[in-house]
């Protein structure tokens, strides 16, 4: 699913237009960011968690040769999915 076709299927559902349905879609997106750029967790019930998890320094190999290379240290986004999320879909 695109964006555009989340945006029509949330406009949808709520029955708002396709304008008001991006806006509330980009600032959910822009509220996750912002508050996984300052740490914290976003913890919706039933559906899922974004967090970010630290990755830790670690060693490599170059597939094409081989060679042994150090793989920095990283921060990355993770979303858990809820119980109830997991359900739905199984």
């Amino acid at each position: 699913m695109t964006k555009a076709e989340l945006v029509s299927e949330i406009a949808s559902k709520a029955e708002i237009s396709k304008a008001a349905a991006e806006k509330a879609l980009n600032g959910f997106i822009a509220a996750v960011t912002e508050a996984l750029k300052k740490g914290n967790k976003v913890a919706l019930v039933g559906f899922g968690t974004f967090e970010v998890v630290k990755r830790a320094a670690r060693k490599g190999r170059n597939p094409r040769t081989g060679q042994e290379i150090k793989i920095k240290a990283s921060k990355a986004p993770k979303f858990r999915p809820g119980k109830a999320l997991k359900k739905a879909v199984a």
